[in-house]
């Protein structure tokens, strides 16, 4: 089957190809003798019923400082001319990114976009994760000084991050004391329109976060995220190593939760993040990443994965 595949991503010489999960696919895609274009999400025309963007043919090889070669830009018809568009531009979920979920929308009873535009949209990462209470530690989400001074006292130590934030940025501990607590909600107030989520601190972190990717609801891999010396953020993106790692008994019971609910809502791509083997932090649907780490420690294909799900996907549509 070969296929005609559209990548809605950033810029291709920003990619740092040796962990990039996008560069990943897009390797794997061409390995499979599929068609690569690439384009960016500010490049989406709606008229007359028809969803359209000037894209660039991409041909790609696992070569640093050399890893693409670019064709000629043409127009295509995202629902006529390709048969997968993959959404895989990196937050900030911001408008822009949910606007482009919304036009994205209107292909896909013609063309297969994934994750599935309106189901990411309905999930941002610290969101939707909250119908999974049960999993998640003590957390809260709130602009008052006030409720976050009040859960303090409760949980002694506490973690503040963006709701929408994405890859470990603006993540801050505020211990028993409570110094800094009312500056940097007054900075958070200030900075963003929405709420911030605030959670219980959890020690554990220390031994790692652990990266959990689910490939059609289905398990594929994880590595653990150690923090960097001084940090309290496990974050491959801000100087987190990753290492090798099982499941737990709690980590599967999370994943087979989870697994019913991203199959139907056609979230195909999906890496959790769990804390201390037990505490389910973050549901990542927009630009999930984790794969290259993962398939180095664990000697596994997730790409090839990925892309076998998709071609079952496309065969049951015929």
């Amino acid at each position: 089957m070969s296929l005609r595949v559209a990548f809605q991503m950033d810029p291709m010489e920003g990619l740092n190809i040796a962990g990039d999960s996008t560069f990943a696919l897009m390797l794997k895609a061409q390995e499979r003798g599929h068609f690569c274009y690439h384009y960016q999400a500010e490049d989406l025309t709606w008229e007359n019923g028809r969803l359209s963007t000037f894209a660039t043919p991409m041909t790609v090889r696992p070569e640093p400082g050399n890893h693409f070669t670019p064709g000629e830009p043409k127009l295509i018809d995202l629902g006529r001319d390709v048969d997968v568009v993959w959404m895989r531009q990196d937050p900030p979920f911001d408008l822009g990114y949910i606007t482009a979920t919304h036009l994205l929308e209107r292909i896909r009873h013609e063309t297969l976009v994934v994750n599935d535009p309106e189901s990411v949209r309905n999930a941002p990462e610290k969101v939707w994760v909250l119908d999974f209470a049960r999993f998640m530690p003590p957390t809260m989400v709130t602009r008052s000084l006030g409720a976050a001074r009040k859960f303090l006292e409760e949980h002694g130590e506490i973690v503040v991050k963006p709701l929408h934030g994405n890859g470990g940025k603006a993540i801050f501990k505020i211990g028993r004391d409570g110094a800094n607590l009312s500056s940097l909600i007054e900075v958070f107030n200030t900075a963003y329109r929405e709420p911030h989520m605030v959670q219980a601190f959890l020690p554990g972190v220390a031994q790692g976060d652990k990266r959990i990717v689910l490939v059609d609801g289905e398990v594929a891999g994880a590595i653990n995220r150690i923090p960097g010396e001084g940090e309290i953020r496990s974050n491959l993106a801000v100087g987190g190593t990753a290492e090798a790692t099982q499941l737990t008994p709690r980590e599967e019971e999370i994943c087979a939760a989870l697994g019913p609910e991203l199959k139907q809502r056609g979230l195909l791509f999906v890496g959790i993040d769990v804390i201390g083997g037990e505490w389910l932090t973050e549901i990542n649907v927009t630009s999930p990443t984790g794969i290259v780490a993962i398939d180095r420690f664990n000697g596994t294909d997730t790409a090839a994965l990925i892309w076998d799900a998709i071609e079952r996907k496309l065969a049951a549509r015929v």
